[in-house]
């Protein structure tokens, strides 16, 4: 019997030569799986830099002509990367909504806070991201 953590159930029910390819596969989704989070976690810093930047110009944390625009986009190139574009849909906007809560969060601290410097700002936003994705934003993203 396997004591490979990413065996599972499987290891009792299964043949060893099925195992290990089971094993192997579920090793690529391992690493697969720990790209996307620190893709996301570039992505991130990315759109905290621009929520920074936002608040500095009193610009609005939701920007939903551009939300429509990637919203659009990314559906054709999960059509074509044979991704249902409904899921990759519906990944998008639980992302926007976490960046709109983020810049809320920059702009917020921005406020309270004049004379904060970027560095500053970016950090209190970030202390608010405790748990991304734990709670998204009740808000709704326009999708036209």
């Amino acid at each position: 019997m396997s004591t490979d953590p990413r065996a599972g159930e499987a290891a009792a029910q299964v043949e060893p030569e099925i195992l290990d390819e089971l094993l192997s596969m579920r090793a690529s989704i391992d690493n697969i799986d720990a790209t996307l989070v620190y893709l996301l976690a570039e992505r991130f810093k990315a759109t905290q830099r621009v929520g920074v930047l936002k608040a500095k110009h009193r610009l609005p944390a939701a920007d939903p002509a551009r939300e429509k625009n990637q919203i659009s986009r990314l559906k054709r190139l999960a059509d074509e990367a044979q991704l249902d574009p409904e899921f990759a849909e519906k990944f998008l906007n639980f992302i926007i909504e976490e960046v709109i809560r983020h810049h809320e969060a920059i702009s917020g601290a921005t406020t309270a806070a004049p004379g904060t410097s970027a560095a500053e700002t970016s950090a209190a936003a970030q202390s608010s991201r405790t748990g991304a994705g734990a709670q998204a934003s009740e808000a709704p993203v326009e999708r036209g």
